[in-house]
Order: C-alpha cells, then structure tokens, then sequence
C-alpha cells in the first residue's frame, strides 16, 4: 500500500497538534479584569505503577471563598494538546466567567505533566484525575501547599464537580467517573467506546473478536504524534520516558500499534490487542459510571464516528445512568476550528446563543448547581445541514430512529422496494493487490493536502441504485446491510490461523443527484472483515444524517478496497447472486418531518 510521506515528523506532530487538541474551539474571548484569578499549580500524584507531576491551572471566580463556595469543573486536552493549548484553557476561562471553580489540566503525557500516554486508561489516568478531585475536594494540597477551600461540597471530601472536554479529554471523563463516583456530571464530546473499533474497525455484526480493517492513516498520525514529542516539547518531563523502542506511550500502546502495522493476526496477538484496546475503553467500565452523562459526538468524523457514542448511550441508558445525546455537525474530519453557522465554538463565546453549549449549561445547571426547575432537553438531537437557518438546525426525539425503510439488492444492479421486484442475475468485483477506491485522506485536512473526491475503479466494486426519490428522505442514525458473497479464494483462506486472512470489503452509501455528481456523506465508510463467506452476515454502516433530496437517487456500494485501510492478502474475487427468493437486503433509519 503506498502512502504519501509527512513533510517532517516535527512539522506533521504540530500540524496535528494544533488541530486535533481542539475539540471545542481555539481560543476564547479575554475575561474582563476582575472576573475570575489564573493560578498555575503542580499536583504529584500516583498513577498505576509510577509517580509523576500534573501540570495543571486553578481559575477562581471572583467572590468564591469558604463563605460563597461554588462548583467545579476539571478539563484536560485532546491528544497532543495541553492546559495551555488555546482550547482547554478556553474552558477554564468560560466556566470561571460562569462563576464556577475551573482545574484545567495537561493530560499524563502531554505539555509539561509526567508519565507515559496511556490511552485514558482508567487505572492510570482516571486515578490521577480523581487526585485532583481530591484536591478540589480539600482533601490535599497542591504541590506548593495551595488548597481550593471554596468548592461547593456534597459531603466530607466531596466536592460537587463536573467534566467537560472533547476527544482524548472526553474519554478521560469517563475513565475517572469509573473509578470515582464523586464525580457529579458529564459531557464528553467526540470521543469513543472502543478504540478496537475506533482503529481497527469491523462493522460486521457478531464478530466480536475479529479484528477488522486497520485504520493506518489515523492510528500513525497519532502515534508519530506521541512518539515525536523530545521534537517539540522543550524540556521533557524524564517520567515520560518509558524505553527506547517505546518512548511515550505505556508498552502495551506500542506494542498494539506495531500489531496493527504488520497486517498480520494471528490467534495469540490478537487476542492480547483486542484485550487491550478493550480494557482502556469505556467499553470495558461503562457499567461503574454513574454520573449524569450529556454525550455530544460529531457527524463530520471518520475516526470517532456517530456508532460509538450510541454505543455508549445504549449502554448507560441500559443500566439506568441519566444520559442523553447530541449530534453536532463538527468533529474530527471537518468543522473542528471552524464550526457551522450556530454551533457550539468558545471562541466567539457562544455558549449562551448556540444550542450545544445552551444544553451544556443546563446539564450543568442541574447537575451542579441542583436547580430542579433546570430543564436538559430531549434524550436525542441532531443537526440537519440542510435548515439554513441557524435557530432551527436541531431536531430532536425521545428516542434513537429504528431502519424503518427497506430496500433489497437486485441482480441488476438496481435498488428495489419489494422483493418481488428483485431481478435474477449475478455480479463479480476483483480487489487488486492495491487500494483502488478512495474515501478520505484522514489528516489531509489536518497537514494542508489536497484530498481528492471519493472514488472507485470499475471492476473493484459492485453498485445498486435507486430510482430517483418521489419525495426528500431523512436518513438519521445507522443504515444496515444484510449481505451473502461468494468467493471460493476467500473460503479457503478464512480457515487460516492468522485471521488477516479473512475477506474484507468496504460497503457505503452515496447521494447521486440527477447530473449523477456522488456525494459519500461525511466520506464515512463501514470496514467489514468477513466472519464466513459461506453464511450471510450484516453490516451496521456509520451513522449519519443526511436529507437525500427529492430527485435524487440511493446508492449502495461494496468495495474491494479503501486507501485509508489496510485490506486484503491476496487476490479475492466475490460474487454477489440475487433472486427474489435470497438477496441482499438494505436498512435505512428514515425519519418523516
């Protein structure tokens, strides 16, 4: 697989730093004089097996004191950022304002904090947080003996705090309410369940411990990321050497990552990455939350798509933990530093006038400040990119959209409504030994590259299309895809010990307008690593939300291949056989204004 060289290692972990760090906004506007006082403070803390410091900034709002205590909120950055990298400070600043206590602080790893990256690992950096909660609670002092004495306290060492952060800094959250239930409320934005999924996805149904198909692009640019910082961190912080193959990053991270580079899965290595990347996950401690969760994740997102915080959301709701759930427009792959019209940016300050961040201070509201009256908004919203009017993007449920419409796959190559209009026939596609259809250049954004429209090359990819739309049809939440293939090659293979061996191929969903110009919404595609060829299996696509407009058509792709993945060993050709009687079946979650 060829892949375009980064300029530099330095220049690439800034460029990726800068932009990845800021899940909320870049900057936020100046506090008038007298608002709220900046205090910096170093915390030592234990965390899992070593002891390092935690570089961190107190913002006191005026008028706090033992007398008029006030709630906190705890921040910290998204991957490769830091307290001080103009969006995590933009919290501190916007809660101070708020009248609310502010610790903001740089992760383990990043800025001037110690210890390796650990992935938000609970036991690691959800333990170091909760010593800072401890300090906010009275319990200890910084490191040079300052204590936060006016912190609204539920009980003895209990203070009434909240989190709040983006990415990296979203997962921490969780983490730290996992291992500590003094935690008061949650808003984790743009950030995962399950990073085996995250970077090495398989959308297959029932396929728990099959890995999928690696997400190269992303998963190096972090780890380059991580790896480089003795390139742009000035006085490095020596806990956060581990070893010389394994620079900042716990053993366990190189280790997954270097797995996922050799394309190779044997039984034994994969299942030590699956178990990894599961135990740092929330996947793996979502049943010891307990604190109100407010969950915003991002529709423009190829690395955290809107799959995993619904994953999450089913989960808390499922165990009876107070949770709800926005869809933004922003997130990873677009509208990070320079959101839609009306949506969440700190760096205008408008919390108070978009409809993210006017739900953020309601949770807030109720959950720290106690008011009963406070209303939180409905259990599920969404962003519609195609109401122009700012006031009126968001639409709102009481519950997550079911596929309702189904559309079944006819042997030529036409989307239909009923089974008996399915047509007899059958149709074959051959993967080449490289990538030959296009979704995205994950960080081309991110390192200033021209990323080309998604595309597939005749003979790699099989279609099915609608008949133009008699009316706009509103897709919200997770299409799925009932599938059967054929592929003699891959039958044999799929009964190797090493499971790279297995079929994969990339299914997706495109807006044909009547000029036949494609659009892939959000670029978004769903990996699949095949469980066995001999048997159907469904495929759970990313969500999206999307208004495929009168006129236009639906199109259904499987693909050979994608250049942001790796994908298959060998040459694999599949065939897909429809009749009325057996055929692939298409489920979409279509919602009716």
């Amino acid at each position: 697989m060829s892949r375009r060289a980064p300029r530099t290692c330095a220049a690439l972990a800034v460029s990726l730093a800068a932009a990845l760090s800021a899940p909320l906004a870049l900057t936020a506007p100046a506090a008038a004089d007298g608002q709220y006082g900046v205090t910096p403070l170093r915390f030592t803390v234990r965390a899992g097996e070593r002891t390092c410091t935690v570089d961190a900034d107190l913002y006191r709002p005026a008028g706090a004191d033992p007398a008029h205590p006030a709630p906190a909120v705890l921040a910290t950055n998204g991957f490769g950022g830091s307290k001080d990298d103009g969006s995590t400070d933009a919290i501190g600043k916007a809660f101070a304002r708020r009248g609310y206590v502010s610790l903001v602080y740089s992760g383990l790893g990043f800025g001037k904090s110690g210890c390796p990256i650990s992935l938000d690992d609970p036991d690691i950096d959800g333990r170091a947080a909760s010593q800072l909660i401890d300090f906010l609670g009275g319990r200890r002092a910084a490191d040079d003996g300052t204590r936060a004495g006016y912190v609204t306290l539920d009980g003895p060492g209990d203070p009434r705090v909240g989190m709040i952060g983006g990415s990296y800094g979203g997962a921490v959250q969780l983490a730290t309410a996992a291992v500590d239930h003094r935690v008061d409320a949650l808003v984790p934005m743009i950030t995962w369940n399950d990073l085996a999924y995250s970077l090495d996805p398989n959308n297959a149904a029932g396929a728990p411990d099959l890995p999928g198909a690696f997400k190269w692009q992303w998963t190096n640019g972090f780890y380059l990321m991580g790896e480089s910082q003795p390139l742009t961190q000035p006085a490095l912080d020596p806990s956060r050497i581990n070893s010389l193959t394994c620079l900042h990053f716990v053993t366990r991270a190189c280790d997954t990552v270097r797995t996922l580079d050799s394309g190779r899965y044997p039984e034994d290595a994969t299942r030590r990455l699956l178990s990894y990347a599961h135990s740092v996950s929330p996947v793996s401690y979502l049943g010891r939350v307990k604190a109100p969760t407010l969950l915003v994740q991002g529709q423009a997102d190829s690395l955290f798509n809107l799959n995993e915080a619904t994953a999450t959301y089913q989960a808390l709701k499922a165990q009876g933990t107070e949770t709800k759930m926005i869809w933004q427009s922003w997130g990873h792959s677009g509208g990070m530093t320079d959101p839609a019209a009306g949506e969440l940016n700190l760096a205008q300050g408008n919390l108070e006038t978009s409809y993210v961040g006017r739900r953020v201070l309601a949770w807030f509201d109720r959950y720290l400040h106690r008011d009963q009256i406070t209303g939180t908004g409905p259990d599920f919203a969404y962003y519609r990119d195609w109401i122009a009017d700012p006031a009126h993007t968001y639409a709102s449920a009481d519950r997550l959209p079911a596929p309702g419409r189904t559309l079944y796959l006819s042997g030529d190559g036409r989307l239909v409504d009923r089974r008996d209009e399915v047509t007899r026939g059958s149709r074959t596609y051959t993967n080449w030994l490289v990538p030959t259809s296009h979704s995205e250049s994950s960080l081309a954004g991110i390192i200033n590259l021209p990323d080309p429209a998604p595309y597939d090359l005749a003979g790699t990819h099989l279609a099915w299309t609608s008949e133009p739309l008699s009316r706009a049809t509103d897709v919200v939440g997770a299409p799925r895809a009932t599938l059967r293939v054929r592929s003699p090659k891959a039958e044999r293979t799929q009964r190797s010990a090493d499971a790279a061996d297995h079929l994969v191929l990339f299914a997706k969903l495109y807006d044909e307008a009547p000029d036949g110009t494609r659009t892939l919404v959000h670029r978004l595609v769903a990996p699949v690593r095949v469980p066995d060829v001999t048997r159907p299996f469904t495929v759970t696509l990313p969500g999206i939300v999307h208004r495929f407009e009168q006129g236009h058509r639906l199109r259904f792709v499987i693909a050979a291949s994608d250049d942001a993945y790796f994908g298959n060993r060998g040459v694999k050709p599949v065939t897909v056989v429809s009749s009325p009687e057996d055929t692939g079946v298409l489920r979409l979650p279509v919602v009716q204004d």
